[in-house]
């Protein structure tokens, strides 16, 4: 299991887990947990099947959000960023780039990876009624607040950059 939590293993602070799958959302709980150099070995209760447990291999954990810590304004969590509209201001014009369909972790600083409304979104993204960005394109923007990162408007659900549209 990949966690995106600091430390690692602070995932396990948050019960119950929701595994999001292709039918929907499912409880689980943990039964036991192993360190290892690429993440957490995790044993699911109910799960004693190694196929069983390799069906839930793409699953994305998720918790309840009123069990997270509250952050200083200006900080957000990545799942408050993914979805959000992505517009560049660069050299005096205004460009629709996207939405944020996941971030990275590159070690030096977070990725918004940033795909245009034309491309294949899931759903909850590409709803009727969203502004058409200006090309189909996958960019991938570094999560720099005051460099890159202009402003992030959760209330608007934008975040405005300032990044070349050409890049």
């Amino acid at each position: 299991m990949k966690s995106f939590t600091e430390p690692e293993d602070n995932i396990l602070r948050y019960k119950p887990w929701y595994l999001r799958l292709a039918a929907g959302s499912i409880i689980f709980d943990i039964e036991d947990v192993m360190s290892r150099p690429k993440g957490l070995l995790v044993k699911l209760k109910a799960i004693d099947d190694r196929d069983q447990a390799a069906a839930l291999g793409k699953a994305q954990i998720e918790v309840d959000a009123a069990l997270l810590p509250k952050l200083v304004e200006g900080e957000y969590y990545w799942s408050q960023l993914v979805g959000l509209q992505v517009v560049s201001e660069y050299e005096g014009a205004t460009y629709i780039l996207g939405r944020v369909r996941e971030m990275l972790e590159t070690g030096a600083n977070d990725v918004l990876v940033v795909v245009g409304t034309g491309a294949d979104l899931p759903g909850e993204l590409a709803s009727p009624g969203r502004m058409v960005s200006i090309d189909a394109k996958e960019r991938l923007v570094p999560y720099l607040p005051g460099e890159f990162v202009k402003q992030v408007d959760l209330a608007a659900g934008v975040i405005l950059v300032e990044w070349d549209p050409e890049f």
